[in-house]
């Protein structure tokens, strides 16, 4: 048994995080404003994680084994998380995104087009750090998500106080209502409507993962695998929008229409014209098994669908 706390925790993944902890005999502390209970035996402590004095009056005496943060935006996010766990974890785990690997938001090392981008690509040790940027303005921060999140890697990782490993995630689909990026099911209703689906005139692939082996390989990272620094998340195969909405066209009966986004026009979610699909080659290494997105895909597509509630005429 471990002591692990979960930052976040109360939806999609990190909800199933948290069950699957609890369901395997660790001892689960979830850190949240409240919004949703967690399950019976997990103990729960609703604080803001951004007030930092309220965080750290809560947890008091407790130590950890392990956090996972899932919540972690910006690095005065993860300077403040640092002060507070430190003496109080061995290990940090924290959820990243594949987003720091996207061209279009740093300027980053080349891969040739279809080649999988590795870990070494975003080098958290070496990454610049700037506090004094607008982390606390909403708009600025959605605007630069990616940056936050390498700043945020980099501030954790160079701390020392702990084993730091970073959890880079691919785009994450399934679970049907759950799915609270609305991503898939914005395809699947478009594709039921006959609705037009924008797309680039070239358009390349990325990587997804499902949500229940992402949730599996967080629980990996916390408790089972000893890694430091950063490692990708992705299921084998790489899909383009035409090679997704292939799938969502065979589980709806309805054929895509596209059409083509005008150059730096804005276009559907998954439709990229730059290239940064991770290698989960590090992962496997490491002893992580990976499904293929082609076995679980047309399920997570059934369930978006089933979740619908749209009528078509």
């Amino acid at each position: 048994m471990q002591r692990i706390c979960v930052i976040g925790g109360s939806r999609y993944f990190g909800k199933l995080l948290v069950e699957g902890a609890h369901a395997a005999g660790h001892q689960v502390t979830v850190i949240n404003r409240g919004s949703t209970l967690p399950p019976a035996g997990v103990e729960h402590l609703v604080v803001d994680r951004d007030d930092e004095g309220a965080l750290d009056a809560a947890l008091g005496t407790r130590t950890f084994d392990v956090v996972v943060d899932q919540v972690c935006y910006t690095p005065v996010q993860a300077a403040s998380a640092a002060r507070v766990f430190t003496g109080r974890t061995r290990r940090y785990v924290m959820t990243s995104t594949i987003e720091v690997y996207d061209p279009a938001t740093a300027a980053l090392p080349a891969v040739p087009a279809g080649t999988p981008v590795p870990e070494e690509n975003v080098d958290p040790r070496a990454w610049l750090v700037d506090m004094d940027l607008p982390w606390h303005d909403e708009a600025y921060l959605e605007a630069h998500y990616a940056e936050g999140k390498r700043q945020a890697e980099a501030v954790l990782a160079r701390d020392g106080s702990f084993a730091f490993a970073s959890v880079r995630s691919a785009h994450v689909l399934g679970g049907g209502a759950q799915e609270f990026t609305g991503r898939l099911a914005h395809y699947t209703e478009r594709i039921r409507r006959g609705e037009e689906i924008a797309v680039h005139a070239k358009s390349l692939p990325t990587v997804f993962i499902h949500y229940q082996e992402l949730a599996g390989l967080l629980l990996w990272a916390a408790t089972a695998a000893d890694f430091t620094g950063p490692v990708n998340a992705c299921s084998d195969g790489m899909l383009d929008v035409r090679e997704l909405t292939a799938v969502v066209a065979a589980q709806t009966g309805r054929e895509p229409v596209y059409r083509t986004a005008a150059a730096g026009g804005t276009a559907s979610p998954f439709s990229f014209d730059r290239h940064y699909a991770m290698s989960n080659t590090r992962a496997k290494r490491l002893g992580f098994t990976f499904s293929r997105i082609a076995d679980w895909l047309p399920g997570a597509v059934a369930e978006t669908v089933s979740a619908s509630a749209t009528p078509v005429a």
